[in-house]
């Protein structure tokens, strides 16, 4: 079950983000254009987290950062308020959740900044082109994410486990879907784990902390990339005074193409 917007140009798609039209997960949309997550954090602690990104690069790919105050991007979408523009935001107080918004245009200020990280939604196209399977996609449900044991590098007050998301795969396909990813860094590159889910501190896959269950078929095998949902862990244990990310799976669709990110 493919996305009726899978062929859909990006700025088209935005703006009926921005309209309310779209409020739904963006896997699957866009197809061929980088998805990315979002951070927003205030300017005092923004060189905390820039250099967290840069710490932690496999799971928090940094492809643009805000200007301060400014909500408008200016590199990798055109026409872009990271206000309105994504589907679903989350805002945190203190590291807890206290709202879920299509539009977080009342909670901006002029102190905040905005970091944009890749998604693993942006190496998917390249998958099901070569013929992988995107288990979320064919089942049109969100990806499933999981909190790991797996620490990050600490950065100023910013510390955490990193969290992952899965994705099922017969066993002749991962060698493939290794392949592919590696030459995607900038957007999480190679699977961080496959195999036992156990080992890196996941005891059910039927229950992701984030996301949906996905079907794993006989002669399939979990896969497990660094995920963009990592900041959110880590405001949830680093607890900043005010946060503002996107909802899991509600992503920015860019005008940058994957091939771009490619090495």
């Amino acid at each position: 079950m493919l996305n009726p917007y899978e062929n859909a140009a990006p700025l088209a798609v935005r703006q009926k983000i921005r309209a309310g039209e779209i409020t739904g997960q963006t896997s699957g949309m866009c197809l061929g254009y980088a998805q990315a997550n979002l951070a927003v954090l205030p300017k005092d602690l923004a060189y905390d987290f820039l250099l967290f990104t840069q710490r932690n690069p496999k799971p928090c790919p940094i492809l643009e950062v805000s200007d301060v105050g400014d909500p408008c991007l200016h590199k990798i979408a055109k026409d872009c308020n990271i206000a309105t523009d994504i589907p679903k935001y989350r805002v945190y107080e203190k590291g807890v959740m206290v709202g879920e918004y299509t539009d977080v245009t009342k909670f901006w200020r002029d102190d905040l900044v905005a970091f944009l990280i890749g998604c693993s939604f942006s190496f998917e196209a390249e998958l099901l082109e070569s013929g992988v399977t995107v288990r979320h996609i064919e089942e049109g449900k969100n990806v499933p994410m999981y909190l790991t044991n797996i620490p990050c590098e600490p950065a100023g007050v910013f510390s955490g486990n990193m969290v992952v998301s899965m994705r099922p795969l017969p066993n002749d396909q991962i060698v493939k879907a290794i392949n592919i990813t590696a030459s995607m860094p900038r957007v999480h590159g190679t699977p961080v784990h496959i195999g036992d889910p156990e080992a890196i501190g996941i005891h059910d896959l039927s229950h992701p902390d984030f996301g949906e269950a996905v079907t794993i078929r006989p002669g399939e095998t979990p896969v497990f990339w660094a995920c963009g949902v990592t900041p959110q862990s880590i405001v949830m244990n680093s607890k900043p005074d005010f946060c503002i990310t996107h909802a899991p799976g509600h992503m920015l669709i860019t005008d940058v193409k994957n091939a771009d990110l490619k090495f």
